[in-house]
This record gives structure tokens, C-alpha cells and sequence, in this order.
């Protein structure tokens, strides 16, 4: 009885909710925050943060944010956003903490990511700290640029005790700079391929044939999936350049060099990525859709084959429940030739961070310590909320282990953790917007204008270099 429950908890899970953790496609192209979903799930939410929030002291609900450590001992203040996703996270955590550590609590204020950002530079330009709380929640891609520009706003945890290794290197990497720890990863943004199993049996296929292949094969078999069905195999929205991020960082290449140089002319992978892209729309294998309600509505009504993207996509495909055990997860194809090729990469997630006007760090990299990077039962209860974990132990246990029935009774989440453990390190720093957008206009212009591959790309180089004041 208790393995049915936790089935159903899990298949539950992908309806109820839309993580905050999206890739840049989605409402803020910058933050890839995607709102949690309205409707019957809420509900259940919204009981879950208030009990929540009665254990663990929390100020979600203020109309200001609280500024500044809390004078209680044995309070942390906490700036982060979503009550159904990270909000819920935070406050399950300071309840287990508060087990073994009476008195505990934190005092949440839910802050946009953005708003986020922008309190930190308002900070840094006023010269006072004092008004940022011990601990925030910071987009994985944001994180280098404000820890190399505003480095006196981070601690530094290098040497505090954490065990990173536990968690996917590539996670870790966003919140690492010259080779020094400023963030606690938390939700996963691992890449995965999730399929129409009706669809590929229809050309032939099963989701074996998409495991574990090259490129060349992928579009090679997108042709047959096309003549068979009808339908392209992958849509995309017109401008993003999320997929072709998704393919460079699984090579282990950047749009930067080690030494924060810009890393787009002369790029072969990415003009190889960028190649296969223009190809499969062409081909028609690929279809460019207007803007993100159309890209999820593909996925919906069945006029696409696939989504190739991060692991919360999850959450939309399982709206259509009509198609349960239709859909299949397998990861993702790897550029042929690529010396460091993967089938694995990243898109979208978010890092926690203990502040420089923390007074009680050491209570702070406990309370980290001890859940976001070291408790299988927070993971196993934020799942329900979509919250996937990067910290490889939690896919060890029962309830990442469960057959989702909408994926075919697959194990899907141990899959996804075991995903992140493979992803490739990406080098984002502080121009990482600019750049990724410089590709996206370039993609753009050679699909619809039909522009040189050529000129575009050294067109983009120099648009990040002048942007970087170069």
C-alpha cells in the first residue's frame, strides 16, 4: 500500500506542479523562473507551506521583505522565491533541521530572482550590506556574474565541511569562481529527452533507438519519424537559444574561455551545433514556434514527437494526462566528432547562498549542511513539489525509485539524478546573458533571413566583446 502511495505521490507531482527552475524560455527569459501552475494543486500547496510555515517561524507572507539577519540566535533570514517550489523547500528543511536543533526557525520573505539581483546591486551601491538576510536563492546562470562583480557580498564555502563532490560537478561549477565554493546547489535542471513512445512505434522505433546516439543518427531517424507520423520531432521557440546551449554545454564546451575571453568565432562545436539546427528546420524535422504557450502546446496536443529540454519540462508534459504511458525518458544525442561529447547537459536551476552580513555562519552552513546537502528525507518530500535534487544520495532512496506510470512506470527520477552526475561543467561568468542572447539573434537571422552561418557568428563575438568593453 505504502509503494502505491508514493506512486501516486510522484505521478501526482508533475501535475500539480511548474518548478521554478525553467531554462530562459519560459515568462523571464533572463531568471528561467517558470510560476508555479494554478488549480487544483494549490491547494494541497498551499497547506503543505502553512504547515510549514507555523514550524518554522516564516515571513513568506510579508509585504516587504524582511532586511538584515534576525536578532534571534537561532533564526536565519531567507530571501527566495515560489511558495509551492523553493519557499516549500527552505521551510521542510529548517522543519527537519529543527528536530535535532530546538528553537530553530527561518523567516522567509519571498523575493523575486530578479528582485533578488537587483537588491544585491542596490546594496553594493549604497556601501551598506547590512540590509541583505543571512541566506538567498540565486539563478545557477546569474550566479558567476555576481559573485565575480560583487564578491564581498558572498561567503565563501570552500572549506566549511560541505561535501560537494556529493553533488553533480557540473551543478557546482555555477557557483564556483577561481576555483573557490560560493553556493549550496539545490533544484536539478538536468537535460532530458522525453518522448511520444506512440509516436516512435508508429515509425518503428522504441525509446531504446533515441538512447545513447549521436546526432547524425538523431536526424537521421527524425526524417522516418517525420515521413511516418507526420510530426517534426523536436519544436523549438524562435529565437531561444536554449537547445543550443543544452547541445554545447553536453561537449563541454562555452561561449567563454577559461580566462573570460569570448568563445564564439572559431568555436567548431558551436558552429557545428548551430549547423545541425538550421538542418533539422530545413528538414522539417524541427519546427519554430512563435513563443513559449505554443512550444508547450506542441507538446500538449500532439503536434510534436519530443521535448528535449531541461527535467521541470516534466511538469507541462503531464498536463496532457489523456497521454499517460505514452512518454518515455531517455538522454539526449551527442555531437559527433566532439572530443569531450556527452549525452548529458543542463538547463535552468538555482544555488543557495549564505551572505557576507550573516552573523551566525556557522548555523547557516549547519543548517545547509545538514539538509540541501546531506538529507535524504527533504529530497524525498520536496519531490512532490517538483523539486529534483543534483545531491547524487537522494536518488538512492525508495521514493526516487518508484515507477511513474505516466512514463511508462519508469524510475524516472534515480534516472534524471543519474543524468546530473554526468553533465559536463559550463563556464557562464559574467556575460553569460549577452553571449547566449548574441546566439540566439544569430540563429535567427540564418533561419529566417537566411544570413551567413559565417557572419553571424563573428557578428555575435563582436557584439559580446563590445558589450564586455572590449
Amino acid at each position: 500500500m505504502k509503494r502505491k502511495i508514493i506512486s501516486a505521490l510522484l505521478a501526482l507531482t508533475m501535475v500539480i506542479s511548474m518548478t521554478a527552475c525553467g531554462g530562459g524560455s519560459g515568462a523571464d527569459s533572463n531568471s528561467g523562473d517558470t510560476a508555479a501552475d494554478a488549480g487544483a494543486g494549490d491547494a494541497a500547496a498551499d497547506a503543505g507551506s502553512a504547515d510549514a510555515a507555523a514550524d518554522t517561524g516564516s515571513g513568506a507572507e510579508e509585504a516587504a521583505p524582511v532586511e538584515g539577519g534576525s536578532a534571534d540566535e537561532n533564526t536565519l533570514t531567507v530571501w527566495t522565491w515560489d511558495p509551492n517550489f523553493n519557499i516549500y523547500a527552505i521551510q521542510k528543511a529548517a522543519e527537519i533541521y529543527a528536530q535535532d536543533h530546538e528553537g530553530f526557525k527561518v523567516e522567509v520573505s519571498e523575493v523575486q530572482s530578479d528582485d533578488i539581483e537587483t537588491r544585491i546591486t542596490t546594496a553594493v551601491a549604497a556601501g551598506d550590506l547590512s540590509t541583505l538576510p543571512d541566506i538567498f536563492l540565486m539563478q545557477d546562470n546569474s550566479f558567476q556574474k555576481y559573485a565575480t562583480n560583487y564578491p564581498d557580498v558572498f561567503t565563501e564555502l570552500t572549506s566549511v565541511g560541505i561535501d560537494f563532490s556529493q553533488f553533480s560537478a557540473a551543478k557546482v561549477a555555477y557557483s564556483t569562481l577561481d576555483g573557490k565554493n560560493y553556493g549550496i546547489p539545490f533544484d536539478n535542471g538536468a537535460v532530458i529527452n522525453c518522448m511520444r513512445t506512440d509516436y516512435l512505434e508508429q515509425a518503428g522505433y522504441t525509446i531504446d533507438d533515441f538512447t545513447d546516439i549521436t546526432w547524425s543518427d538523431y536526424m537521421e531517424k527524425a526524417k522516418v519519424v517525420l515521413e511516418k507520423t507526420g510530426q517534426p520531432i523536436l519544436t523549438s521557440q524562435a529565437g531561444s537559444p536554449d537547445l543550443i546551449m543544452m547541445m554545447l554545454q553536453s561537449c563541454g564546451s562555452s561561449l567563454f574561455k577559461e580566462d573570460g575571453s569570448v568563445n564564439i568565432d572559431g568555436n567548431a562545436e558551436l558552429k557545428q551545433i548551430m549547423e545541425i539546427y538550421v538542418q533539422m528546420v530545413k528538414d522539417g524535422t524541427l519546427v519554430e514556434v512563435t513563443d513559449w504557450d505554443q512550444y508547450i502546446a506542441s507538446l500538449n496536443n500532439g503536434t510534436t514527437v519530443s521535448a528535449l529540454n531541461g527535467c521541470w519540462i516534466m511538469a507541462s508534459v503531464t498536463v496532457a494526462e489523456d497521454q499517460s504511458g505514452k512518454w518515455a525518458i531517455t538522454n539526449m544525442p551527442k555531437l559527433d566528432g566532439a572530443s569531450n561529447a556527452t549525452n548529458y547537459s543542463n538547463n535552468g536551476g538555482s544555488s543557495w547562498a549564505i551572505s557576507s552580513n550573516c552573523q551566525k555562519v556557522d548555523l547557516a552552513v549547519d543548517f545547509m549542511n545538514s539538509t540541501f546537502a546531506g538529507s535524504n528525507a527533504l529530497y524525498d518530500d520536496v519531490i512532490s513539489k517538483g523539486a529534483l535534487a543534483t545531491w547524487a544520495p537522494a536518488g538512492e532512496s525508495e521514493a526516487y525509485n518508484q515507477p511513474v506510470e505516466f512514463f511508462g512506470n519508469d524510475a524516472i527520477y534515480a534516472k534524471i539524478v543519474e543524468f546530473a552526475t554526468h553533465t559536463p561543467s559550463n563556464i557562464t561568468g559574467a556575460f553569460y546573458y549577452d553571449a547566449r542572447d548574441a546566439v540566439g539573434v544569430a540563429v535567427s537571422n540564418i533561419c529566417q533571413q537566411g544570413a551567413d552561418i559565417d557572419s553571424e557568428i563573428k557578428t555575435a563575438q563582436e557584439t559580446v566583446e563590445f558589450n564586455m568593453g572590449g
